[in-house]
Formats: C-alpha cells, structure tokens, sequence
C-alpha cells in the first residue's frame, strides 16, 4: 500500500514544528543553569480546583554530575512561576487556583513513573505578580 504523497508533506511538516519547539531558546533562571519549556498540562484538577502544570527540562539538576542543588532549583522553581508562568496565565483562560512548575533532568512523559529522572516540584498560588509558595 502506497503512502499518499500528501500524508507525507503532513509528517514533515508535524516532524518540523516538533524539532522547532525542542529548540527553545534558554530561559534564564537565578542559578545560571540551562531550563527550557516543554510543556504546560491543563486537562487536569488540583487539590483546590484548576491547575496548570508547567514543565522544564533542567539537566543541571541531575543526581549524577548535576551542578544545580535542590535548594538552588527551589529558587529557579519561584522565578520560573512568577517570571514564565504568570504572564502566560494571563491570556490562557480562567485563571488557576494553583500552579505546579516541575523540572526534570531529561524528557518525562507526564504522569508516568520515571525512577531515573530527577524531578522536583513546587506548588504555587497565584496572587497578582506573586506566586505564594503552597508545598505538597
């Protein structure tokens, strides 16, 4: 069976604004490691009601041969929250009760158990340009 040339203009074009999307430019965050976006995660509910997840990718927070310490990742976790994620919320819809900024040493599909990966998370409450640190 023959792929019709037009489904294959279709998967180049999804493989190339995949590649570009992986390409973020570095958002700068207090400990001077390398974070980018991956992805925000909206479809589902916190404790408190409407949640918004957003998700970086942060090899420097590595257990082996990482350079960023949980305690400098917490301080990047609150940048991130105030500097990425509150402006975005403002134009995303209604607006959360809480939101969770996670980092992840390598790619983690969201919800799956990844015992390898280094992850931390922190819960916030957004209160005007200030996100109030709620913990798990």
């Amino acid at each position: 069976m023959r792929t019709p040339t037009r489904c294959l203009i279709l998967a180049a074009l999804a493989a190339a604004t995949c590649g570009a999307a992986r390409a973020q430019a570095a958002i700068t965050v207090p400990s001077g490691q390398p974070v980018t976006f991956v992805d925000m995660v909206r479809d589902t509910g916190g404790p408190d009601g409407l949640t918004y997840r957003f998700r970086f990718l942060a090899p420097a927070i590595a257990r082996a041969g990482g350079t960023v310490s949980a305690d400098a990742a917490e301080a990047d976790m609150q940048a991130l929250c105030e500097s990425y994620a509150l402006p975005r919320i403002a134009t995303t819809g209604p607006v959360p009760q809480e939101i969770v900024i996670s980092l992840s040493d390598r790619p983690v599909n969201f919800g799956e158990p990844a015992p390898d990966a280094t992850q931390y998370f922190e819960a916030y409450r957004p209160e005007g340009k200030t996100c109030v640190w709620q913990g798990f």
